[in-house]
């Protein structure tokens, strides 16, 4: 059952250095606040997992929290490559990271299949692919039925899930509105599950069809308004661009980006004293 906690107390008790851990949200509702708290805590040797990693992963890797990363596609979206990811599998700084790359139809069935209970996913997919190449954990298995050859990876079961949603009600259940990616497949494959809100609500007004994550499959819930900047939560606020744009000369300077994050991450208390920071200096 979900208690609602504050993000710096939800990631010191939920997450360990070492961890397997997923944050997930697809073009918004990305967790960006949980990334900067495990820069504060200083969380090391991540095993990180997500689909299309951008700003979050970038700072991360960066920041030296990861060990490894398990992905499908990375880059800044609209700008360009993560230069952090790109210096630490080029040249091992701050430290080397293992890279296992997927197809995003893998990394889909793979949180399926964690959420399932099972070792494995199976899709039809990677037949003539490169990534069969450089991915030794691809492999390929006969249909005991039909024959066909199908390609086989493991399942994605990770120790935390992270996901931002729009709302929580006070007994820990959370609303997710708009597109959705692999939030509900990963919250379901984790041991422990941290979600921050824009908001906590008596009523969730949970419109027909919509994704509710129940409070038994979440450890904590963490109000953490606009936490999800620079990417945007429908409903409630809009995409920064101008911050993608911002992050390219940052992230390509090893120099910069220390600076960056010991101004903004780490020399702030937490993400709103991040934000008054933050806007403040774009004010200026």
């Amino acid at each position: 059952m979900a208690e609602i906690l504050s993000l710096r107390e939800a990631v010191e008790r939920f997450v360990h250095d070492g961890d397997t851990v997923a944050l997930e949200g697809f073009t918004h509702l990305i967790p960006t606040a949980a990334a900067h708290e495990l820069i504060r805590q200083n969380k090391k040797d991540l095993h990180l997992v997500r689909m299309t990693p951008d700003l979050v992963y970038d700072l991360l890797i960066g920041a030296g929290c990861a060990r490894k990363l398990t992905f499908s596609w990375g880059g800044n979206p609209g700008v360009g490559s993560l230069h952090r990811l790109r210096d630490a599998v080029e040249k091992g700084w701050p430290h080397p990271l293992q890279i296992e790359e997927h197809s995003h139809a893998a990394m889909a069935n793979a949180y399926v299949a964690g959420a399932s209970g099972l070792p494995f996913a199976v899709l039809r997919g990677y037949q003539g692919s490169d990534l069969v190449n450089v991915n030794p954990r691809i492999r390929f298995i006969q249909c005991p039925f039909t024959g066909e050859q199908l390609a086989a990876v493991p399942s994605v079961r990770p120790d935390v899930t992270v996901v931002h949603a729009q709302k929580a009600d006070r007994k820990g259940n959370v609303l997710i509105q708009g597109i959705l990616g692999v939030q509900k497949e990963a919250a379901l494959a984790a041991k422990r599950c941290i979600v921050t809100v824009e908001e906590l609500v008596d009523d969730l007004q949970a419109p027909m069809n919509a994704c509710v994550l129940p409070t038994w499959a979440i450890s904590a819930v963490c109000v953490v308004p606009r936490g999800a900047h620079p990417s945007y939560a429908h409903g409630y606020y809009e995409r920064d661009n101008r911050f993608y744009q911002a992050w390219d000369p940052i992230a390509r300077d090893r120099e910069t980006f220390i600076a960056w994050i010991d101004e903004y991450i780490r020399g702030t208390e937490d993400f709103a004293q991040y934000q008054a920071k933050l806007n403040g200096e774009t004010q200026q």
